[in-house]
């Protein structure tokens, strides 16, 4: 399914690469961004199934750095020895994105702290390391893909042990700047 998200917006960013006008696309100085991400996956049978989406609020300090908030909700359906098993989660962080170009296509690394809370996950605390790449498929408006390195730790000294035992997430999305 991961697969199939992915080809929408490549070629969703394809075919829409001639609405942007040359010159100036993307966020100045001052603006905010909004956007809405989602995820998901199942096996063969849509027995074991997962969906989650993550909404960010972000405020340039200038044209190629964001500050902001973003907080994800997550819920799975797990089914195993014919017992079905649903589990939320979610996760609120701040985090800070570095873009590098200042055109149509502005990829981005950066990194959040934050909290991951809910069901099947041990409440704690995480930091990690993001990158991805917004697509202006408007003067301000865009595309994106992101993925997160997470690594959970409850005090200084568990953060520096669970470095290697962290986790992944990814999600495809949109927004806009305003």
């Amino acid at each position: 399914m991961n697969k199939n998200l992915i080809s929408i917006a490549i070629l969703a960013a394809s075919m829409s690469g001639m609405a942007v006008a040359q010159g100036t696309v993307g966020p100045v100085n001052g603006d905010r961004e909004f956007s809405l991400s989602g995820a998901g996956s199942s096996d063969k049978d849509f027995d074991n199934s997962s969906v989650g989406i993550s909404a960010d609020l972000g405020w340039y300090t200038s044209d190629k750095a964001v500050w902001g908030v973003r907080q994800s909700l997550n819920f799975a359906d797990i089914e195993g020895n014919n017992v079905s098993n649903d589990f939320w989660n979610g996760s609120t962080r701040g985090y800070y994105d570095y873009h590098f170009l200042n055109n149509s296509w502005r990829p981005f690394v950066g990194a959040s702290l934050g909290a991951v809370y809910g069901d099947g996950v041990k409440d704690s605390a995480f930091a990690g390391a993001e990158f991805g790449v917004k697509y202006y498929v408007l003067e301000k408006t865009f595309i994106m893909a992101r993925a997160e390195y997470q690594f959970f730790f409850n005090d200084s000294d568990s953060a520096s042990d669970n470095w290697q035992n962290g986790a992944f997430a990814y999600v495809i999305g949109m927004g806009f700047n305003f």
